[in-house]
């Protein structure tokens, strides 16, 4: 299902795609996927060695290490893809933190932190790379949750971020529309990644925590980044003519238990 052949339908030649949150995950599939699919990716992320790790998968990628919550780093982001390719057609806003925090711990600096990354920062580079997706008819993808539209106890504030995100794509694929470009998202269920680790949580607890969520999904497994990777490409699919403002979950079912 990774292999070359499998994308032979889909044809990104002659595209240029930025995928944040590169480095693992999601975010790492994704950009091999696309790249597999002919696109010439920039892999944006954090950690440069994460990055050419992603890299190393592809010679059509190339890295651009950045914390897009500095505010300065949309335009550094579309600037690096602009100034090798000349062009973007595909923004995948998958960069994002999830973060416990109950309500009896929440704090203005954590809350503040968590919009940053998970909703001011794919504005500010949606808002940036615009001018050139409107040139190439492109299309952003953002990346938000199967508890974008579910309650999550102990971790609301996440849950509300990724809301924030499936209203903004809702809200910008009207807004955008009369110019050609498309905006949709996708809302995976637990998937295979770094992110439970990152959030502070050690090792046994993390086991703990995939067993359940595993448990939970009707499919009766986690997902795979690949599995969702599939779908970005189809939405960056520039034959995908007609689909626009849509959030599509991929989780096993979750969301309808």
């Amino acid at each position: 299902m990774t292999g070359p052949e499998h994308h032979q339908h889909i044809d990104l030649n002659g595209r240029a795609a930025i995928v944040t949150g590169a480095g693992s995950g999601i975010g790492r599939a994704t950009a091999i996927a696309l790249a597999r699919a002919g696109a010439r990716v920039l892999g944006v992320g954090r950690r440069r060695e994460a990055l050419q790790a992603t890299a190393d998968q592809h010679p059509g990628i190339a890295v651009h290490p950045a914390d897009l919550r500095d505010p300065d780093a949309p335009a550094g982001v579309v600037e690096a893809a602009t100034e090798r390719w000349g062009r973007v057609d595909v923004l995948v806003n998958n960069a994002g933190a999830t973060a416990m925090m109950p309500l009896a711990e929440t704090g203005a600096d954590r809350v503040t932190a968590l919009f940053a990354l998970n909703v001011t920062a794919p504005s500010l580079l949606a808002a940036v790379a615009l001018p050139h997706l409107r040139e190439a008819s492109g299309t952003i993808v953002n990346v938000s949750s199967t508890y974008g539209h579910r309650p999550l106890p102990g971790a609301a504030h996440y849950a509300a971020s990724k809301a924030a995100i499936e209203q903004l794509t809702r809200s910008w694929a009207l807004e955008l529309a009369p110019e050609g470009v498309r905006v949709n998202a996708l809302a995976p269920g637990p998937t295979e990644s770094e992110a439970l680790s990152a959030a502070g949580l050690p090792e046994a607890a993390v086991a703990q925590v995939k067993e359940a969520e595993a448990a939970r999904v009707p499919l009766g497994r986690r997902g795979e980044p690949d599995e969702v990777a599939q779908w970005v490409l189809r939405l960056a699919d520039p034959g995908t003519t007609w689909l626009t403002g849509q959030v599509l979950t991929i989780d096993g079912g979750l969301e309808l238990t």
